[in-house]
């Protein structure tokens, strides 16, 4: 059963009069719980097939489907509810809110979802799936602490404790180690690892760096806008191009 899928996707934009042609027919079906790396060199598209697939971008031709209904060309409010609830993110730089604790940045999600009066009515179940989210991704330390109190390993942990608090469907990571450290790059693969296999978090992740793409349950290559799946069409330079 496919969560998401995208059928035959074009994104191009217009630069100093010149078209430019950085997603070319893209299809891709997300299977339900699968954990699928996108990898390719900078430039390839993957950050531009991962942000149409989160909604943050319009394909310029072609069609994406969330749990089988056509998502991409719905109104604004609509793909705002979705990413909201549904279809999670992560980035490289965390996007932390700077005057807010890790524990408010976190509830960032369910206030937006709930509304001021529904939040405080549930202030107290909120802020308890917040903790417990805390403390599954290792912060429960680091609670009352603000971003720039935190290392990039632990913001990115933070990041995907908010990416969570909602309950998605589909978590989409777009490079979440490549602002990292080894060691912290090592942490947040195996936390997202964790949570495929333990939550059954359908995860899609794109990613430069073939070690990292090869830890997933399956892998493609954007290259020039174009996607290679070696699961139908097998190469042996699938990832020596990368």
């Amino acid at each position: 059963m496919s969560t998401m899928q995208v059928v035959n996707v074009h994104k191009h934009f217009v630069k100093g009069g010149h078209k430019i042609d950085v997603l070319r027919g893209v299809h891709l079906d997300v299977h339900k719980g699968e954990y699928l790396s996108i990898i390719g060199q900078s430039g390839s598209g993957k950050s531009t097939l991962l942000h149409a697939m989160g909604l943050l971008m319009t394909p310029s031709e072609g069609e994406i489907y969330f749990q089988e209904s056509r998502i991409d060309n719905q109104p604004a409010r609509t793909r705002d509810r979705l990413r909201n609830n549904e279809i999670a993110m992560i980035f490289q730089f965390y996007h932390l809110l700077p005057e807010l604790t890790m524990l408010e940045n976190v509830l960032m999600p369910t206030m937006i979802k709930q509304g001021a009066l529904s939040y405080l009515a549930h202030r107290r179940e909120n802020r308890e799936r917040a903790k417990e989210l805390l403390e599954r991704v290792g912060l429960t330390h680091r609670l009352n602490h603000y971003p720039r109190e935190l290392s990039g390993g632990e913001m990115q942990r933070t990041a995907i404790a908010r990416a969570l608090m909602n309950r998605p469907s589909i978590l989409l990571a777009d490079e979440p180690t490549g602002n990292l450290d080894r060691e912290a790059e090592g942490e947040i693969i195996t936390l997202l690892r964790q949570l495929n296999k333990t939550d059954n978090l359908t995860i899609v992740m794109v990613t430069h760096n073939p070690a990292i793409a090869q830890g997933a349950d399956r892998m493609v290559q954007l290259s020039d806008g174009y996607l290679i799946d070696p699961t139908k069409n097998p190469s042996k330079n699938f990832v020596e191009t990368v």
